[in-house]
């Protein structure tokens, strides 16, 4: 059997890493062509595989399409999942998004230059950051919500930008699996301001790594439905791995043999609001198709990583919590980043991630910021009344396919704006792919307008600021993406009760 090319980019990255560990467990199959930077440290890292037959390195860059181009030639799968990430994206927002944006054009144009991009698969990682801030009771989410990013995080708005332009590029064969925390050993061991960004009445349904690492290899597989593509997805670890923030951080602290938040935080520390995070409504949806979760309970799981660990890390529990808050409390005052460095010093900021410097204020215990008990069953949550699930508008009981364009207008119009038609290029398209034949996509509405559907079609639309944009129905509908000339990071100040997409989350 002739092996599959697999083109991964970020393979010494964490995710990247579990799963190019994976597909190399699966030489008989596959072989990975991985791009790594040429450092000192990527070069040490895989070293091993040099002279592996099952393995193809190309040094490189992700912003110099050469490089990718490379990468790309040839293969018959194509896993982004490279880019910068946070922490990394929130001391460089504008080289984070030149890298992340300009990196996914470049996979887009190197598969399209291709003799037959209809036979290249790709894979494309977005992020939950990509649904920006969502707070109980707005705290369980499924894809094609609405994107938008929270306010100054420009690692969500490149994510976002990255995505359409991989859905939008004219890809035959795309899928866009928006990732969430990954949870692995070195979490343990990560400190630094950003941590304090995160809301501890906040929730996130995490993914750990062994699981991550799976899902890229079993994308791969020939087993997996050809109508899996041209989609959305979030990426979970199912219903054990759904936390609050405070659980999150009372788990990590035992897991080194610390007492609790309470002990080694203090509760004005952390942001009211202004992150990202949910449990999702649709996440056993994409487990249900590549079956990738190991399902290991999350006590035994933060077990397996503590024993992971260097050994030092053992000694922890040996200093006092006094000691700990100590050390942890630069990392609240560090200027520029550090929560409590605004206080005083950055009026804009305390609005965005406390609501105002008195909301701040008025936090003076931990019982005014610990969340109550919230039902991580879907079903429970459900019953209980706390899955709120966020209205689309449109019929998500039919396939976008079959949609009239009174229905899209619908849509639109839900979402502030309108419904134009085909853009320009897909309408010359169509006119000579279909001159003088019955069109066997077309479809009819009651009231006898045509319409022309067919995947990953562009589409004009109208937002209701008056900006005109090009996007599929697929990227829209799908998706929950939008305008691209509105600012992503600011679209809660600037939605009007016109869009009641959006306003659904006001």
């Amino acid at each position: 059997m002739e092996r599959k090319i697999v083109f991964l980019t970020g393979a010494t990255g964490n995710m990247g890493w579990a799963g190019f560990q994976e597909l190399h467990a699966r030489a008989d199959r596959f072989v990975v062509r991985v791009l790594a930077r040429p450092s000192k440290k990527n070069r040490k890292k895989l070293e091993p595989y040099m002279n592996d037959p099952s393995v193809e390195i190309v040094w490189g860059d992700l912003t110099n399409y050469e490089d990718v181009l490379r990468g790309v030639t040839g293969a018959d799968y194509v896993l982004h999942v490279g880019g910068m990430v946070s922490p990394a994206a929130d001391y460089f927002p504008d080289k984070t998004l030149k890298v992340n944006v300009t990196s996914s054009e470049h996979v887009a144009r190197a598969v399209l230059a291709q003799p037959q991009p209809e036979k290249i698969k790709v894979v494309y990682i977005g992020s939950v950051a990509q649904l920006g801030d969502r707070l109980f009771p707005h705290h369980w989410g499924r894809s094609g919500d609405p994107v938008m990013a929270s306010a100054y995080d420009m690692y969500s708005v490149s994510k976002c930008r990255a995505e359409k332009v991989i859905v939008d590029s004219g890809i035959p064969h795309w899928v866009s699996l928006r990732q969430s925390g990954i949870l692995y050993p070195g979490i343990l061991g990560v400190v630094n301001p950003t941590a304090f960004h995160v809301p501890v009445a906040g929730v996130l349904e995490w993914a750990t790594i062994e699981d991550s690492g799976r899902l890229l290899a079993n994308v791969c597989e020939d087993w997996v439905p050809a109508g899996f593509w041209n989609n959305f997805y979030n990426i979970g670890s199912g219903e054990q791995y759904r936390m609050t923030n405070y659980e999150f951080e009372t788990r990590l602290l035992h897991a080194l043999g610390l007492p609790g938040p309470e002990k080694v935080f203090e509760p004005q520390w952390f942001a009211l609001k202004n992150f990202h995070g949910m449990w999702y409504e649709d996440s056993d949806r994409l487990e249900d198709i590549l079956h990738f979760r190991a399902n290991v309970p999350i006590e035994e799981y933060f077990r397996q990583m503590k024993s992971k660990l260097p050994w030092f890390y053992n000694l922890a529990f040996l200093a006092p919590a006094s000691v700990v808050k100590m050390f942890m409390k630069p990392y609240a005052y560090e200027k520029w980043m550090g929560t409590q460095s605004w206080v005083d010093g950055d009026p804009e900021k305390m609005a965005a991630y406390y609501g105002s410097r008195e909301a701040w204020a008025a936090i003076k215990s931990w019982k005014d910021v610990i969340p109550p008990h919230w039902e991580k069953n879907l079903e429970k949550a459900r019953a209980a009344g706390e899955c709120l699930r966020l209205d689309h508008g449109w019929d998500e009981s039919k396939s976008i396919y079959e949609l009239t364009d009174e229905e899209i207008q619908t849509a639109a119009e839900f979402r502030g704006g309108k419904f134009l038609g085909l853009a320009k290029k897909e309408e010359a398209s169509i006119d000579n792919s279909t001159a003088g034949a019955q069109n066997d996509d077309a479809t009819s509405t009651q009231s006898g307008t045509k319409s022309f559907r067919k995947p990953c079609v562009q589409h004009l639309w109208e937002c209701e600021h008056g900006h005109s944009f090009t996007a599929s129905l697929e990227y829209v509908l799908l998706g929950g993406g939008w305008c691209d000339q509105c600012p992503l990071d600011n679209l809660t100040e600037t939605t009007t009760p016109k869009n009641k997409f959006i306003s659904q989350l006001l």
